[in-house]
């Protein structure tokens, strides 16, 4: 909680930050990198930067955290803090980089605010973002204790083993492990960070969603192409789909991640478009694994059957399960050669299908289709908290959400 000095400066001060946030993201990672150029190489996806949507994440991130603290002093917005604590074990953060971020942060806060940070702003905002800071130092700790690893011992060696094309954009690989460590399985619907050497030597990580299920010495990710659109094509995606094939080295983290496979017994409904389909089949994969006997739905939707990845790994999973079923809906018309319960054309209808009493849905997909289904849901008397998604890349619906 803020102390009883802070919070009003914080109250009174919160809408101008808010205002500037953005630009202060901005400033801060610009001077953050010419301080430590070293933090391109494996710890931050130089391709968010170019976009900017790393900077919209954290400027939200801070936002929703001191509004929270402001607004809502009894409790803090576990779920934000949930997925960057697993974020960040998955790239191997320490709690001495926090003050790196806290000195080059609060560089750019005076940079663009000036004179309006007073001694008193200033040590009421260093409050809040310790605040913060410590609460996720404190939960990565435990998440790399869980998972029996430090920061430093997050990595380890993969090799290649089968490299399987899924669609035109679309290649699965499934790695084996190197070394004689000891590797815990992953939850399901768990990631692994990827993290490849580029071809001017830096290192880029990429997070990707585990397809099925895993026994520690075998794990399976999918990577779709990234093409830009008028923008430069995903670095990472192409050169993994290009120029890394069977027998190669993979450089993997552990699995984290905080969207995972609820084992209350309640009936399980995903839904998914596009590439979203890969923690579903990580999920469904366990489900079929375990021989589960639960009321399980999955909805995908896509552009046509040749574009739906996964698609016979998925399809095959809930036939052997006895109360499963698959919904599918095209863009491009309704032909599916697939044995699934429903094939519909257009976009995902919820009002084409059933929602089963007392489940608990997870999504995942492009934003407008997750955003689009989850308020469909919830006008069909879904409780929010049912609901969980799972978003690639910085998450900018977080603050919306909370």
């Amino acid at each position: 909680m803020l102390s009883d000095r802070s919070a009003p400066v914080i109250q009174a001060t919160l809408p101008v930050v808010a205002e500037n946030i953005q630009e202060i993201a901005r400033r801060f990672y610009a001077h953050l990198f010419g301080e430590h150029p070293e933090l391109f190489d494996g710890t931050f996806n130089r391709g968010n930067q170019a976009e900017g949507t790393q900077q919209v994440a954290l400027a939200g991130s801070v936002a929703v955290f001191a509004s929270a603290l402001v607004n809502h002093p009894d409790r803090l917005p576990e779920h934000l803090m949930s997925r960057i604590a697993h974020k960040h074990t998955s790239l191997g953060i320490t709690p001495e980089q926090y003050q790196v971020v806290h000195d080059n942060l609060f560089w750019a806060i005076v940079d663009v605010l000036g004179d309006a940070v007073t001694p008193e702003v200033a040590a009421a905002w260093d409050e809040v973002y310790w605040l913060m800071a410590n609460a996720l130092i404190n939960q990565e700790r435990g998440l790399y204790s869980a998972r029996g690893v430090r920061p430093d011992t997050v990595w380890r060696q993969w090799e290649v083993t089968e490299k399987t094309p899924e669609t035109d954009d679309v290649v699965t690989f499934k790695v084996k492990r190197v070394d004689d460590r000891l590797v815990k399985t992953s939850l399901p619907g768990q990631y692994v960070t990827v993290r490849p050497v580029m071809p001017d030597g830096v290192r880029q990580p990429r997070q990707y969603s585990l397809t099925r299920a895993d026994d520690g010495e075998h794990r399976q990710f999918s990577v779709k192409r990234v093409h830009g659109g008028g923008k430069p094509d995903g670095e990472v995606s192409n050169l993994l789909h290009d120029s890394v094939g069977v027998g190669d080295r993979l450089e993997l983290s552990v699995p984290f991640g905080d969207v995972v496979l609820d084992d209350s017994g309640r009936p399980v409904v995903f839904a998914s478009a596009g590439i979203g389909i890969t923690p579903m089949a990580g999920m469904l994969s366990h489900l079929a694994h375990a021989g589960s006997g639960l009321d399980v739905r999955l909805w995908h939707a896509d552009v046509d059957e040749a574009s739906w990845a996964l698609r016979e790994q998925v399809v095959g999973d809930a036939q052997k399960l006895p109360n499963a079923s698959v919904d599918v809906w095209f863009e491009q018309g309704d032909g599916c050669s697939m044995p699934v319960a429903g094939a519909h054309a257009g976009q995902m209808d919820l009002s084409q299908v059933d929602l089963p009493w007392g489940a608990v849905y997870y999504l995942c997909g492009p934003l407008p289709f997750m955003q689009a289904v989850r308020s469909t849901l919830i006008d069909r008397g879904v409780p929010a908290r049912d609901i969980q998604y799972e978003v690639f890349g910085p998450d900018l619906w977080q603050a919306d959400l909370d």
